[in-house]
């Protein structure tokens, strides 16, 4: 083989090589993706005004506790939240949310005014469905959020859902 193929060769092969920085870049522009997408698209909602509404509208809605509500015969856990629970209800290991689960409770029930919408995201292992829910104060999920009366549960929020609608109070 002449002694220029071989140079080629050389150089060529060198070239193809990712740099031992290459992996490092590709995470910190896949953060800054991600980020983007979790932070520009509420704070334009917040900018423009917009109103949160999810597909289907709902009825007959009361509210059981901090995280969870009744409307007709469908119970509803709201998305991504722990709120503390009512007497009697954390026994054994459970880790329970801090906090007190009457405030949390008459919190979710003072923002459950207006029309209610709703996106449902699927069912737990108690049957309930796991939706986000919004009224005229908008997402409840954020409401109990920002007025400390849950806590976020970032395992508990399918698609990252609420982190995306109020990203200011789950921080």
């Amino acid at each position: 083989m002449s002694k220029r193929r071989s140079s080629y060769r050389r150089r060529r092969s060198q070239a193809a090589q990712p740099s031992r920085y290459s992996f490092a870049i590709a995470i910190l522009l896949g953060a800054v993706v991600v980020g983007g997408a979790i932070g520009v698209a509420p704070s334009l909602a917040e900018r423009t005004g917009a109103t949160v509404a999810y597909g289907a509208p709902i009825g007959g809605c009361r509210v059981t506790d901090g995280d969870t509500i009744r409307c007709g015969d469908e119970r509803i856990r709201l998305l991504a939240i722990d709120a503390p629970e009512l007497p009697g209800h954390c026994q054994g290991r459970r880790h329970c949310a801090p906090g007190d689960p009457f405030a949390s409770t008459e919190s979710l029930r003072s923002a459950m005014t207006g029309s209610l919408t709703i996106d449902r995201v699927g069912k737990d292992h108690y049957g309930r469905t796991l939706a986000r829910v919004a009224g005229a104060q908008g997402d409840l999920s954020c409401w109990q959020l920002s007025r400390d009366q849950a806590i976020y549960r970032s395992d508990w929020d399918d698609g990252f859902r609420v982190a995306r609608t109020c990203p200011k109070a789950i921080l």
